[in-house]
């Protein structure tokens, strides 16, 4: 099988499951310019990494997709939340989660895409337009299964209101959004005075976990997940389960980790002190005492 035949196989299975997971909106009773508002703003979601891709590909440049990614959270949830005539709280606070998540990281992206000039993980890729395609079809998968239980949940009918499983779901948003602020600090501020090829944090909370941003992601989205549950009903719970374990699996089975690791062994592995700091720190997870 050559590379394209494998990558335009990855595009299609994307756009199947996205296709099939539209199937979670049957209690979605409200339409956006006649179509079944879910399933409206996750095709959305894959129209507008589509038309960014095509002059991406075109100007091969990639300085684009994270910003790209970040809003087009911000525009579907938007939609799905402004859409409605008396949002409830958990709506609410569903939709600014969603905004102040998607805003900052986005921002944070690309700053340092623009700082840094180029992605490594798109040297060859954007020069390949099924593989480069592969990449943006991700994103919009990436949107559709992360957003997809909050979304569901501000465009529920069920009337939703603030009892203890929200309040647990508010407090791990929290935590898992100020771990990954805190952490993506420290490491900018890491490289405002270290070289990144030569050395590696280890300090703060890169102390006491190897990658202690995707643990507060991935925490904050087990946290949006829980927050959902209350406007959920039937078929629907299947997202809030998606949510989450999707970003995990993104994260720490997929892209994000394994790149990471094999990126920092290949700089750091015959250091003596980054052998140890491997040794004594969790890959994800946060350890409590050093």
């Amino acid at each position: 099988m050559t590379k394209q035949t494998r990558n335009i196989i990855i595009v299609s299975l994307f756009l199947l499951a996205i296709y099939l997971y539209s199937f979670t909106a049957n209690n979605i009773e409200t339409e956006i310019l006649g179509f079944n508002s879910f399933k409206f703003l996750i095709s959305m979601a894959v129209i507008i990494q589509f038309a960014i891709f095509l002059p991406s590909f075109i100007f091969q440049t990639e300085k684009f997709y994270d910003l790209t990614g970040s809003l087009t959270f911000i525009s579907v949830t938007s939609i799905a939340y402004f859409s409605l005539d008396n949002p409830s709280t958990i709506d609410t606070i569903l939709y600014l989660y969603v905004i102040v998540w998607a805003g900052r990281l986005g921002i944070f992206l690309f700053r340092r895409i623009i700082k840094d000039g180029k992605d490594e993980r798109f040297d060859k890729a954007k020069k390949k337009f099924f593989w480069f395609l592969q990449y943006w079809m991700g994103q919009a998968s990436w949107v559709v299964f992360t957003a997809g239980a909050s979304i569901l949940a501000i465009l529920s009918p069920v009337e939703a209101e603030l009892e203890v499983i929200a309040f647990i779901g508010i407090f791990l948003w929290w935590s898992g959004f100020l771990i990954e602020v805190i952490s993506d600090y420290q490491k900018r501020k890491f490289r405002e005075t270290s070289d990144p090829k030569t050395e590696f944090i280890s300090t703060g909370l890169w102390g006491r976990s190897r990658h202690p941003n995707y643990f507060g992601e991935i925490t904050l989205w087990v946290g949006m997940a829980v927050i959902s549950l209350s406007s959920l009903s039937g078929v629907e719970y299947v997202t809030a389960i998606v949510s989450p374990v999707f970003v995990y699996f993104l994260l720490v089975k997929l892209e994000g980790v394994p790149m990471l690791e094999r990126i920092a062994d290949e700089r750091y592995g015959e250091l003596s002190d980054y052998q140890e700091y491997k040794a004594n720190t969790p890959v994800l997870m946060m350890k409590i005492f050093k």
